[in-house]
This record gives structure tokens, sequence and C-alpha cells, in this order.
């Protein structure tokens, strides 16, 4: 059975909670489906080359059809020509998005909170805030769950907290209408709120 570990205030490991068996039964594929999905979505989509229509020139036609004794030829934009246009060559217009219904996102997400839990780095805290905005008050929290890199998930995090954990490096903050299925499989750990956790647990019902 798959464990979330609960954290007291001073983050160490106080008890555990078992995650529904639901979630032992979902398939690893959903994952698969959507992080290719996401990675997709952040393609900027700017290649592009101009194809034998969209090269200047080639209102004259190069030589005479006959008696040069060289191939026939039309236009200096033809691709066979060196400035020419590009055959079949990329498209700006190009949609890269691939779809992923909403349960297929529920399911991968459980999947990956499954891995995590599996690993034991899922935590559950009573809250990630950092009341006094400072950088070394979020440092020393990441530095105490010993950790290579950590997602912190929060039910909704303050202006204070953000500015804490913002540039810090192997650490990133979200809340949780931002929490998905690839940040939780890109982080090592993921140290959540229990109010982000029941929420997540009380959907699948």
């Amino acid at each position: 059975m798959s464990k979330a570990i609960v954290l007291d205030k001073q983050l160490k490991k106080s008890s555990e909670i078992d995650l529904p068996q639901s979630y032992n039964e979902i398939k690893e594929h959903n994952l698969y489906l959507y992080i290719k999905s996401y990675l997709a979505s952040l393609r900027s989509n700017t290649a592009k080359a101009k194809n034998r229509g969209e090269v200047s020139g080639g209102g004259k036609k190069p030589w005479s059809q006959k008696g040069g004794g060289r191939a026939r030829a039309g236009s200096i934009t033809s691709p066979v020509f060196v400035g020419g246009g590009v055959s079949h060559g990329p498209s700006n217009n190009r949609n890269y998005n691939l779809k992923v219904n909403k349960k297929q996102k529920r399911l991968a997400l459980e999947f990956a909170l499954k891995q995590k839990a599996e690993a034991g780095k899922l935590y559950l805290v009573d809250s990630v805030e950092v009341a006094s905005g400072k950088t070394k008050d979020a440092f020393s929290m990441f530095k105490t769950l010993n950790e290579r890199s950590v997602l912190f998930v929060a039910q909704m995090s303050n202006e204070n907290t953000f500015l804490a954990f913002r540039n810090l490096k192997d650490c990133y903050l979200v809340d949780a209408n931002e929490l998905n299925a690839y940040l939780v499989a890109a982080f090592r750990s993921v140290v959540m709120e229990k109010a982000v956790f029941d929420e997540i647990i009380q959907a699948n019902k």
C-alpha cells in the first residue's frame, strides 16, 4: 500500500496516510499521455521555411526552353536553385497540441502521486507558508527535508511565501489549481498541504 508521510512543524515524520486502493490500479500510460501532451503544448512553433511561392524574384524565365543544352527551368525560385524555395519545409501554422481528456489528466496526477508515495517522497504538512517572506527561511525548510529537488504545493500561497521561494534553486512553489502530473513527476519529492491532498483524494470518490 502506498503511503504519504505526514510531517510535523519541525518537518519530522509524525505519521503516515494510506493512498486509496484504486491508485494501485491506474495504468502508467495515463502519465505518459499527459506528459507527452504537456511538453507538446510548450513547443514555440516558430520554425518556418519559405516555399517557392514566397521567395522573392523568379519573374523571368532563367533561360530559353530549348537550345542551351541545359535542363529546362521556369523560375529561379525552384527548389533546385541555390536561394530558391524549400520543398516540404517547416511551417509555423502547425498545431502541436495533443488532446488529453479530464479523466486522463486526473489519473495521470494520481499515478504520479502514487509513484512518489511508493518512493517515500510524498510529504504532507499543515502549511508551507513562509510568513517572513525571506528566502533564507524557505531555504531552511528545503534544507531540513534533505531532498535533491522539491515541489511545494499550497492551497493558496500568499505574496510573502511566493517571494521566499521565487529565487531558490531546485525548489518550486505552486498553488493547488496549478498542480499537474508533469510537475509531480519532474521533482524528486513533493511537499503538499494536507488540505490539497484531501481535495485530490475526495475528487476520486
